[in-house]
């Protein structure tokens, strides 16, 4: 860990209400990094994962992530996106440009903040990756916040889908 990323754990408060979302599949939106996978020798199609962000229903008790992030890390400007992830995809090593973060809020890549929530306990297969380092064998509730376009990478070759949560803001 670093000042730039690191773990932490917050109590879950959530039911499976996340599991029946309205998720949608959507192209990865950084054409340098799609470009540098295909060179890598990934087969990519449309589906790295699917998402629900703040444009549909978010559960119940969304607000009271919202909250917590708000109050544990002083950002503003908060949204949310749920993200299901199943048999077979493979999210590879990429940095977020937020690009649309950005510009909505004016803010500079560097003050942004990203938590990713892991839903449920770690299942076989399930991956993640942050800086060069794997996180596996997590509990729901485990999470790994990051700063700006650190390196990360997600996969799950496991049998069962993965769910995890992203939440995003920036510095006050």
């Amino acid at each position: 860990m670093t000042d730039k990323w690191g773990l932490g754990y917050v109590d879950p408060i959530w039911d499976k209400e996340y599991i029946n979302l309205t998720y949608i599949y959507e192209k990865f939106n950084n054409p340098t990094d799609t470009a540098l996978w295909k060179n890598q020798g990934y087969v990519l199609g449309n589906e790295l994962g699917a998402l629900c962000d703040m444009r549909s229903p978010q559960p119940s008790w969304n607000q009271q992530i919202v909250n917590w992030f708000s109050n544990k890390y002083q950002v503003q400007d908060i949204g949310t996106s749920y993200y299901r992830m199943s048999t077979g995809v493979v999210l590879p090593t990429h940095g977020d440009t937020y690009e649309k973060y950005r510009q909505l809020f004016g803010c500079k890549l560097e003050d942004i903040k990203r938590v990713v929530v892991f839903l449920e306990d770690w299942k076989s297969g399930h991956y993640f990756e942050i800086d060069g380092n794997p996180v596996i064998n997590w509990r729901a509730g485990d999470y790994v916040w990051w700063t700006g376009d650190i390196k990360h990478m997600a996969a799950n070759i496991g049998l069962e889908d993965r769910y995890t949560l992203q939440v995003t803001g920036h510095v006050k």
